[in-house]
């Protein structure tokens, strides 16, 4: 028994493994070893576990595309995004993909401007040509009812990364992250070093985690009795330049400032950028922190303080509630985290007064 399982794997290292090698490793029928590897619930978790692990050791690879073609099931999932940050998209990917890989689903990519007038109709269309079988949406288009609406009149499962804190615990299609509280641990972080005038330099209008980050600065100024003075909240965009021409703004216009809150890692590294142009110690004579621990953030000198926010682990668990969704029961029984909050890194980039 033992020599012929080794001859047949010698013979399989030798050509392409097919799903009837699995079937015969696993001592079943090929039907089941189907069944499987589109994890049907009827499937007992004995057999589930036995075929899984012949595909495991003969390192079987379905063909995706012939499974799309042979049935009415899709094996794509895809995720659309609108956001700058390379560092974002990637990090988004990445953790997205590894579950993609366990669960035998390829993952489609798909930027897509929320300004577009055509945008919904875009979606409809990649969603249609691609037979997509749900899709993880990311801000600012996961904050969009007419794509909510959309996709509900699809009937696409989908999931959506939303900044904010999680209000109904049977909410099943959102991922959160507390960007409000994190925004108030790194106030109150300046706070407690002695900064009362602190400045704040928004991103984009259209995502959320610009109103839930500044709505944090806020109510750790209140809670510390400090008066929130409108003319140092600046607008702005999630941008290296933005963070350059606003801090260049706000240090020309208000001699006292003494600390600048970022709205991201990206306005931060620019607003650190333009403090040297202008001869500006940091963090002697100027405290600045930014947002997402992203490289920008490692990269600069001296190294940002900012709020640490695992984007591949966002992702992971965005997929994980999607395929719960998507895939039955037993994927249920995954843990899958639905709030996050970034947590306070402190390093050189902030100091006392």
């Amino acid at each position: 028994m033992r020599s012929n399982y080794i001859l047949l794997l010698i013979k399989l290292i030798k050509m392409k493994v097919t799903i009837n090698d699995v079937a015969k490793l696993a001592s079943v029928s090929i039907k089941t070893v189907s069944r499987v590897i589109n994890n049907e619930p009827s499937v007992r978790k004995a057999t589930f576990d036995k075929v899984m692990e012949a595909v495991k050791t003969l390192n079987y690879q379905p063909n995706l595309a012939a499974r799309n073609l042979a049935g009415s099931k899709s094996f794509t999932i895809g995720l659309v995004y609108d956001n700058p940050n390379a560092y974002y998209v990637l990090d988004m990917q990445n953790g997205i993909l590894s579950c993609c890989k366990s669960e035998g689903y390829e993952l489609l990519i798909h930027p897509c401007s929320y300004a577009k007038d055509d945008m919904i109709e875009e979606l409809k269309t990649m969603i249609n040509r691609a037979r997509i079988s749900g899709l993880v949406l990311t801000p600012p288009l996961s904050e969009i009812n007419e794509v909510i609406d959309m996709l509900d009149e699809q009937n696409i499962h989908y999931v959506r990364i939303l900044s904010g804190q999680e209000l109904d615990p049977a909410q099943t299609e959102c991922i959160y992250v507390n960007d409000h509280n994190a925004a108030f641990q790194i106030t109150e972080h300046l706070i407690s070093q002695g900064h009362k005038s602190i400045a704040f330099l928004k991103g984009d209008k259209g995502h959320k985690s610009t109103r839930e980050r500044l709505s944090g600065y806020k109510e750790s100024l209140v809670s510390n009795n400090i008066k929130v003075d409108e003319s140092l909240i600046l607008e702005g965009e999630y941008s290296f330049s933005s963070g350059v021409e606003n801090a260049k703004k706000i240090i020309n216009q208000d001699k006292s400032v003494t600390a600048i809150i970022a709205c991201n890692d990206e306005i931060a590294a620019g607003a650190l950028f333009a403090a040297r142009l202008m001869d500006i110690k940091i963090p002697d004579e100027l405290s600045i922190s930014g947002f997402e621990n992203s490289p920008f953030s490692r990269q600069t000198w001296p190294k940002l303080t900012t709020a640490n926010q695992s984007i591949e682990t966002i992702a992971q668990n965005a997929a994980k509630l999607l395929f719960s969704k998507t895939r039955g029961q037993r994927n249920k029984d995954k843990e899958i985290i639905k709030t996050f909050t970034p947590e306070l890194v402190i390093r050189d980039s902030t100091g006392p007064i």
